[in-house]
């Protein structure tokens, strides 16, 4: 599976002469491509071309002295094979604008139901034009209601909008963004458990809480959010400042609905997912937080888990679903070291 849209760095000296000859002339050769005029002015002292492949493909190359960037959902040119690969933080501020918003007009002439949805384009924007995975990240939103059951996109478009426009995520756009995949094969079920994370991120948030991702703990995994007290609640004597003793790391899982697993209830689907976590990440994790994100559920699912409340093989745990409309409600399991009212309805 490819990454997602990352930038080449090349420190050699470019001509224009050089960039025809070293990588249109090749692009053209194998897939069919051009030269256009870009939209976007990078500013600066920086000179640019635009390549449009015959396939749909698009790349762009920025350059000036001894320093030039690559960024493209086609094939590389050799000449650029032996560079090394930079994140949209890494790079130049114009660089990064530029390609940002370059890829951006293209995103919305292409797919024009992403253009009320600004911040979330440009969140996957890395996702959305990447090589492998631009036709199915973008299905999955356009078609798929981003994993909401009974829902339409419209609802579940705004629901990730008007979250991810907090920008709780800004400065782990590409870490989080990544998390979607860019396989050319279609996974509803990997992508919709991916947004699970981004569902259990909301709640914290709305709590109160920061949360940073990927967490590296003493077993070589990675757990996927520390949550931090932050603002008020941190101002309330939330949070310990010396050892940071309040914070918690949290877990999340997303179980599939009984109709697209072999678990023949709502309930022994929640059980078997949060199994499959206590006897694999969590097993010597127990003092991490299990979030079991029922988002995938139909009403009447949803209503049978938590009307039986099944018991869980991990506690601490929060059983929960969140709907387009922004509400959330759910049940804590054990005794959860977070104070989750302000983002969660307990039931």
């Amino acid at each position: 599976m490819a990454s997602p849209l990352r930038f080449r760095k090349s420190t050699e000296r470019w001509t224009p002469e050089r960039v025809r000859g070293e990588l249109l002339a090749p692009l053209d050769a194998n897939l069919g491509a051009d030269t256009v005029e870009p939209r976007i002015d990078p500013g600066g002292s920086w000179s640019v071309r635009r390549f449009d492949v015959d396939n749909g493909d698009i790349a762009l190359f920025v350059w000036r002295d001894d320093e030039a960037y690559w960024l493209g959902n086609t094939e590389t040119p050799k000449a650029l094979w032996r560079t090394d690969k930079f994140g949209w933080t890494e790079v130049p501020y114009h660089v990064a604008r530029f390609s940002q918003r370059e890829l951006l007009a293209e995103l919305y002439d292409a797919e024009p139901w992403l253009d009320p949805y600004d911040h979330l384009a440009w969140f996957f924007l890395p996702v959305f034009m990447s090589k492998d995975g631009r036709t199915t990240t973008r299905t999955f939103f356009r078609d798929h209601a981003a994993g909401f059951p009974d829902a339409d996109r419209e609802a579940a478009l705004t629901f990730y909008e008007d979250f991810l426009s907090t920008g709780v995520f800004d400065d782990e756009r590409e870490t989080m963004a990544g998390k979607l995949g860019t396989s050319e094969m279609f996974d509803r079920v990997r992508m919709t458990a991916a947004m699970g994370e981004f569902n259990a991120a909301k709640l914290l948030s709305d709590a109160g809480y920061g949360v940073t991702p990927e967490i590296a703990v003493g077993t070589g995994h990675s757990l996927d959010f520390r949550a931090t007290p932050t603002g008020a609640r941190a101002a309330d004597g939330g949070i310990d400042s010396d050892d940071g003793e309040s914070s918690a790391i949290v877990e999340v899982t997303r179980p599939q609905p009984p109709t697209r697993r072999t678990a023949s209830t709502p309930s022994a689907a929640v059980r078997e997912t949060a199994d499959s976590k206590a006897s694999g990440q969590l097993s010597e994790h127990g003092d991490a937080v299990l979030f079991v994100d029922c988002s995938s559920f139909r009403d009447d699912e949803w209503l049978a888990v938590r009307g039986e409340r099944p018991a869980l093989p991990h506690r601490p745990a929060v059983v929960f679903r969140a709907r387009p409309s922004g509400r959330i409600e759910g049940y804590a399991s054990g005794n959860v070291p977070l104070d989750l009212g302000g983002g969660i309805e307990l039931v």
